[in-house]
């Protein structure tokens, strides 16, 4: 996989042109860079970006503080590049990039660990109409990969695969006992949820557990021997503190048809069995109580395509069939409108962080951001990079310290 920068902007914008300075000068004259760093840290990137050189390259230094960007899991457009009619598509045609709104560009993530090979199969001539899904979430900054399908649509991950945007570097989180395909992934607060799913086979017992790893730094706390094969105190790869918990189960595999995202929300994960405005079950789980109840009438009537919560606080939603992105009012049980778009029709996926919500419209064709906070709402269109579509998208990951 390339993890070079694609050329090009995805967003237009001015260039500005600038003097070549010196490495050395210092970032505001007369005063020294320890002080200058905490006045310009709290000046908009957007503005130091288009300043000068030294203040470009401040954004992207450590000391920092860390803006949000688009992750995207991206598949090449023309698929007969990749497969013939009798054959199917793997992972070598899977790419992993990261959209940086500060300079509009798109840049490839690094190539995943070489071991154990990972063979996603995306594309089947079973599923004509339809890529197999990559289920993902992010949690405590990190883009965590958690499910897929492998060759004789087999489970493809039995360990979760971590990406650290700070360190640009992959890792692995603990083993699943039971590696599944087509089930429910979600994330609230710092610990990722399994639910349901398929292993190699249909098993009811998978099809109606839950599994929960917290990943807190506490529960890593401690000199020991990590899968990269040295000691350490505090590496992300570092999983024998690490672990999968059982949790209380589904009463039945109803959530095991699809891939389906469980959505974090006031502390609570919800999700519906079936995608689109088709008759569904919507169940919620209380994460601190460790109970299952009956998704609300009004909650689950309006749940009509992808779904995404703003900091665990506010729920978002896209009528695919209508056009329309929506908020749940939890008081009155209701879903508001707040803008509808033609894009928005057929939409494949939604994420929302720092007061925008991203689509992804039919087709995985460009990513519309809309401002949910600007009175009215404001749409601008991200496109993905040439001769790819986007296969999923996580918005509340960061960029920190990395250029």
């Amino acid at each position: 996989m390339n993890n070079s920068a694609i050329a090009g902007p995805a967003v237009k914008r001015h260039k500005t042109h600038h003097r070549h300075h010196d490495d050395h000068q210092s970032l505001i004259p007369g005063l020294p860079d320890h002080i200058a760093r905490i006045c310009l840290n709290l000046v908009d990137p957007f503005t130091l970006f288009s300043v000068c050189h030294s203040w470009r390259k401040l954004i992207y230094s450590p000391s920092f503080p860390p803006f949000l960007s688009v992750y995207a899991l991206l598949l090449p457009s023309n698929p007969s590049k990749y497969e013939t009619k009798n054959s199917a598509d793997f992972s070598d045609s899977v790419e992993f990039a990261c959209f940086d709104p500060i300079s509009s560009k798109w840049k490839f993530l690094p190539p995943v660990p070489p071991e154990p090979p990972l063979r996603l199969l995306v594309k089947h001539p079973s599923f004509i109409s339809r890529n197999l899904p990559i289920q993902s979430v992010s949690v405590s900054g990190n883009l965590i990969l958690l499910a897929a399908t492998a060759d004789q649509f087999l489970p493809a991950i039995s360990r979760p695969l971590i990406f650290n945007p700070a360190k640009q570097k992959w890792s692995y989180g603990p083993r699943l006992a039971a590696p599944r395909r087509w089930c429910a992934a979600g994330a609230s607060g710092n610990a990722v949820f399994v639910a349901s799913g398929v292993g190699s086979q249909y098993n009811s017992e998978v099809a109606r557990s839950v599994v929960k790893w917290d990943l807190d730094e506490r529960n890593r706390n401690g000199p020991h021997n990590c899968y990269c094969n040295h000691t350490c105190t505090r590496c992300i790869c570092c999983t024998n503190r690490w672990k999968w918990e059982e949790m209380s189960g589904l009463k039945d595999g109803k959530f095991s048809r699809e891939a389906i995202e469980a959505i974090g929300w006031k502390g609570k994960l919800c999700m519906v069995n079936v995608k689109g405005d088709a008759a569904k079950q919507g169940i919620i789980y209380n994460v601190g109580k460790d109970t299952w109840q009956e998704m609300p009438e009004g909650m689950l009537v309006g749940w009509r395509g992808p779904a995404a919560a703003m900091a665990e606080e506010t729920l978002y939603t896209v009528d695919e069939s209508k056009g329309a992105l929506r908020k749940y009012d939890e008081v009155r049980d209701i879903w508001v409108e707040i803008v509808e778009s033609e894009m928005f029709k057929g939409a494949e996926h939604v994420a929302a962080a720092g007061g925008r919500v991203c689509v992804v419209g039919s087709g995985g064709n460009g990513i519309v951001v809309v401002d949910v906070v600007a009175k009215p709402p404001s749409l601008v269109v991200l496109e993905t990079p040439v001769g790819f579509q986007t296969m999923n998208i996580i918005r509340d990951l960061s960029i920190e310290g990395s250029s």
